[in-house]
């Protein structure tokens, strides 16, 4: 104990010696945080004027800032929508966690006016709240879903196609909770024995009514067909990928094998079966496999997962996205082509997927787009298609100019179609901060010691930002552009900086690689 201890205390000595030295031969001094708390309340003093208190959860709007200061990375950007929006959607967030009366873990809520969590955002919530710097509440939060119901899973967690196992991946990519994330491997394999039980066909593919995708009312489904969709067959894709990556850090070589086959034998179904090369679009199918014949917006998520293989023109189906006629409109991504014969053509009112603009459905293709531009070989879209989108998105979080996050909105006007229905308010179905911490500023999570940060603001767009006091890996992490060095005074260009030692630099906004140790 004693010879791990003083290891322990010499690399640390080390390592502080590295960065005192370093700093000092380039100007750079080690504080942290870079960005101080008190410079962004004001923020928060606008949220909490903007409307009465009407629920009141865990942390009442008067705390809402102390809670804030001690879970959130701090941001700022010129761009004063999408500072604004950052810390919105934290203050938004927080009104949602709330204590379970039955089993007093934390939970969060998905409509603002009900108590009972809904199990269709859960994926959202875990990439969103892996940036929380006290992962207690997710960690109670997995709980209740898992073992709320006299130890087994809670009440209704199986009703809705979702990719658990994969977020929770993603999220132990982030904070590397190992304990508490193989503990629940056992239990994350029963899980995908039920989907497999209840929604695998014969063939391998995995079938889904499309209101318990969470997506009713849209063109390619319906309440009662078990239609072969992108999206539970993407999820459950995902859903063993990082089954296989959790039993490997379980030290379970055979498990992760045979998760790992899993995850190969549905990628190869999913393209053969799921890819309409005459729409060239990844599409739905009926129960007979007849493709059904419209693009959706839902052709997008299997990127989400890096489901497609690269170089064997799949990318191609991305051009649809800044396509007028496809899916790009004034406030944002459509939930099917504008070009379809009955888009739009649902209604309104009733939680329709044939065209309106979904956050729920934003956040996974822009996490998706994300994905694909890390693959520098496509040529089908670009960073300023991402930043044009995540602006989009930005500036659709509107209700009479002040802040607001709700259900679904139309795609020409911005209008919210849910109105003013309480259920609507501070909708937590989506993501922004993941969006902007991994897409925009592009710290991308990795299982290694290597930070790796990708960018996707184009060159000339902003001349500075800062994420600070980022919590990766347990150490403290700032990501800091300065095109000419004015703002912060650390020198000019993009800085990666861990516990306040800059780690990898570069004079210009590019992708960077630095290690944590």
């Amino acid at each position: 104990m004693l010879a791990s201890f003083s290891i322990s205390c010499l690399r640390r000595l080390v390592l502080m010696l590295f960065c005192a030295v370093f700093s000092a031969g380039s100007g750079y001094a080690t504080e942290l945080p870079l960005l101080k708390y008190d410079v962004f309340s004001h923020h928060v003093e606008k949220f909490n004027a903007m409307e009465p208190e009407l629920v009141i959860n865990h942390v009442p709007d008067a705390q809402a800032w102390g809670w804030m200061q001690e879970n959130v990375p701090l941001f700022e950007c010129p761009d004063a929508l999408v500072e604004e929006t950052y810390w919105f959607r934290w203050w938004a967030l927080r009104k949602q966690l709330r204590r379970d009366a039955a089993s007093g873990r934390f939970v969060f809520g998905e409509f603002i006016n009900r108590p009972r969590p809904v199990s269709s955002a859960l994926g959202h919530h875990l990439m969103e709240g892996r940036w929380l710097r006290d992962q207690q509440y997710h960690d109670d939060y997995v709980l209740y879903w898992f073992r709320g119901k006299d130890g087994g899973p809670a009440e209704r967690f199986h009703r809705y196609s979702q990719w658990v196992q994969y977020a929770l991946w993603s999220r132990w990519l982030v904070t590397q909770d190992t304990a508490e994330l193989t503990g629940l491997l056992d239990e994350l394999v029963a899980d995908y024995g039920q989907w497999e039980a209840e929604r695998m066909r014969s063939d391998g593919l995995f079938w889904q009514h499309d209101v318990w995708d969470a997506m009713e009312e849209s063109i390619s489904g319906g309440r009662k067909v078990m239609n072969v969709r992108p999206t539970i067959n993407s999820y459950m894709y995902g859903n063993a990928v990082g089954l296989a990556a959790i039993a490997r850090l379980a030290g379970r070589g055979e498990l992760a094998e045979k998760f790992a086959t899993k995850a190969a034998n549905l990628r190869r179904l999913v393209q053969v079966t799921l890819w309409n090369s005459e729409l060239g679009f990844f599409g739905a199918c009926t129960e007979e496999l007849q493709p059904i014949v419209v693009r959706e917006q839902i052709g997008f998520i299997p990127w989400y997962f890096n489901l497609p293989e690269a170089g064997r023109g799949y990318e191609a189906a991305w051009r649809q996205l800044i396509d007028e006629s496809g899916f790009r409109a004034p406030y944002g991504i459509t939930t099917a082509e504008r070009r379809a014969p009955s888009f739009r053509s649902r209604g309104t009112g009733t939680c329709e997927w044939d065209g309106a603009v979904w956050p729920f459905a934003t956040s996974q293709t822009l996490t998706a787009l994300a994905n694909v531009l890390h693959d520098k070989s496509q040529v089908a879209v670009g960073k300023a298609d991402y930043f044009d989108a995540f602006l989009t998105y930005t500036r659709s979080q509107r209700y009479d100019g002040l802040p607001y996050i709700g259900e679904y909105l139309d795609e020409k006007t911005g209008a919210w179609l849910k109105g003013r229905d309480p259920r609507s308010y501070y909708y937590n179905h989506s993501t922004y901060a993941d969006l902007l911490i991994t897409g925009l500023v592009g710290l991308r999570p990795r299982a290694d010691d290597v930070i790796e940060v990708v960018p996707l603001l184009p060159s000339g767009a902003w001349p500075w930002f800062c994420l600070d006091g980022i919590r990766y890996h347990g150490r403290i992490v700032t990501i800091l552009w300065d095109a000419d060095g004015n703002r912060y005074g650390r020198g000019a260009g993009l800085q990666v900086l861990v516990d306040g030692c800059v780690v990898a630099k570069s004079l210009l906004l590019e992708s960077l690689t630095g290690t944590l140790r």
